[in-house]
């Protein structure tokens, strides 16, 4: 494999914004015909996504999305600002907090970035099984949230009628089910 060719030379960059959660770059950039440009940069923090699977239902989440101003069903998923740590302890983290459960195994299924057009972050995929239940303990952020068990049936139909918008978990499912996962 040859190593990676930079079709664009980044020849200056400025922090034009940051908060707890993400950072807005602006680059100056040299394209390969020698013409002049910005790209704005969004870094965040990879997350990692959670298909919960017990028999033949998956668990989704519902909660309110501030930026859209609705609710929708989506895999558990999440990432920490405030610390960096491995994609399994991560997804574990996440799945007992939204759902209560405990994972007795975790399949890493793959790695794939979020929009790589305009932003740094990426997301594990795991797919959940051995699930226990415990207490659920929720963020506060996640105030609200609803978890429930689904038929992978149901969840693929759920996707196919525009019911689950959520472009990660869309992914994730249609990358389990091709993997043959689910």
């Amino acid at each position: 494999m040859s190593s990676p060719r930079h079709e664009i030379a980044c020849t200056g960059s400025a922090e034009v914004y940051k908060n707890p959660w993400m950072t807005v770059r602006e680059d100056r950039i040299v394209r390969p015909d020698g013409s002049e440009g910005l790209y704005g940069v969004v870094e965040k923090p990879d997350f990692a996504i959670i298909a919960a699977l017990q028999e033949d239902h998956l668990f989704l989440v519902e909660q309110y999305r501030y930026p859209v101003k609705k609710r929708f069903w989506e895999f558990p998923q999440g990432s920490w600002e405030d610390r960096v740590t491995d994609p399994l302890t991560l997804a574990r983290a996440e799945l007992h907090e939204e759902t209560g459960l405990l994972a007795g195994s975790m399949l890493h299924a793959g790695h794939l970035f979020l929009a790589y057009g305009y932003s740094t972050q990426g997301y594990d995929i795991f797919l959940a099984t051995d699930l226990e239940q415990q207490e659920v303990t929720l963020a506060p952020e996640e105030s609200g949230l609803i978890t429930k068990a689904f038929s992978i049936a149901d969840v693929e139909t759920m996707i196919r009628e525009g019911i689950v918008k959520d472009a990660s978990t869309v992914a994730a499912f249609g990358l389990l089910k091709l993997k043959g996962l689910l």
